[in-house]
């Protein structure tokens, strides 16, 4: 293992040696993301909502596989029509590896709480995989060999209940479902720790192209291998069919090629948990685009959940620099 290779579980340098307004634009940045991100769940279920037919010929899990397919391969392209970097990157073995392992955890995160949300309530779904916010703590913690600050544990607790009661209270009742949903939470986790870690190393464009080029292969094998077990390969005609074209590439040029590498480009100015918080605004944006278009109604867990959320990021904020991280 080289010397870049083994930092990759050292402190987070860079994030700790950002200034104030990389810091700053970094949090604006991921905000955006957020934002994005809310949007993206009314994007999926507008194009699953116009696909109920092919989810009965080829299964859900398929649809959704060639969906995600469908939006990172729409995001490898507009990298590599946009910039040169990410063109080098296709014959660069270190992008390549970094790549294959962000991407991996990606689709395998996207993946599990997709097959796990067959089996849930959306509320469940959302609870469990909020636990990501805790997973990072914790992960940070044992390869940092230091705990948080308390301001952070505080603003973990905040934004974990925030997430998943913004729905109201979850039922659980563990079987696969769930299990599956907390590992994609795990998953999660690593996804942000590891983005922090090989960001400060590689070139953001870079290792975002080659880790969309991951994601879209794993997605098209995924596709052909529920065709195997399942009797049907999805045709790829589905993402021409009346309102899913437009929602796809919403998601492709939204969701993945606009939200991944804005958070590629600025996570790494910010302590992992603190990204982790702040992510968990998805939820909050996410309710209210809902709300506005009439497909959730008002209800006092909104304000409990959201709020909790709001609070959780403006304590790290506004108190997280003044306490000593080794504390």
């Amino acid at each position: 293992m080289g010397e870049n290779d083994s930092s990759l579980m050292g402190s987070d340098f860079l994030a700790s040696k950002a200034s104030f307004g990389q810091r700053r634009k970094a949090i604006y940045a991921l905000l955006a993301v957020t934002l994005v991100w809310g949007a993206t769940f009314i994007w999926m279920k507008q194009a699953l909502d116009n696909l109920d037919e092919e989810k009965i010929i080829y299964g859900k899990n398929a649809v959704v596989a060639t969906l995600v397919a469908a939006r990172f391969a729409i995001a490898s392209i507009v990298m590599i029509a946009f910039f040169s970097k990410a063109r080098a990157a296709l014959s660069d073995k270190v992008m390549w590896k970094d790549g294959i392992l962000l991407g991996v955890l990606m689709f395998l995160a996207y993946f599990s709480q997709m097959v796990g949300l067959d089996d849930i309530d959306p509320s469940v779904s959302a609870f469990l995989t909020s636990l990501y916010v805790v997973f990072t703590a914790i992960i940070t913690t044992f390869m940092a060999k230091k705990r948080p600050t308390r301001i952070l544990l505080c603003g973990v607790i905040l934004a974990t209940f925030g997430a998943g009661f913004i729905e109201g209270p979850p039922h659980l009742s563990w079987g696969l479902g769930e299990i599956l949903t907390v590992i994609c939470a795990a998953l999660f986790a690593l996804h942000i720790i590891f983005t922090q870690k090989i960001t400060q190393l590689r070139d953001p464009i870079g290792v975002s192209t080659t880790s969309f080029f991951v994601v879209t292969i794993c997605s098209v094998f995924m596709i052909y291998l529920l065709g195997l077990i399942e009797g049907d390969i999805a045709d790829w005609n589905l993402l021409l069919s009346n309102g899913v074209l437009v929602p796809v590439l919403l998601l492709g040029l939204g969701g993945t090629f606009f939200c991944l590498l804005l958070l590629n480009l600025f996570q790494r100015y910010l302590h992992p948990v603190q990204a982790a918080i702040i992510y968990a605004l998805e939820p909050v944006w996410a309710t209210t685009i809902a709300l506005a278009l009439g497909m959730v109604h008002w209800n006092v867990w909104i304000i409990v959940g959201g709020g909790s959320l709001f609070v959780g990021n403006i304590i790290v904020e506004a108190f997280g620099s003044q306490q000593d991280p080794n504390e």
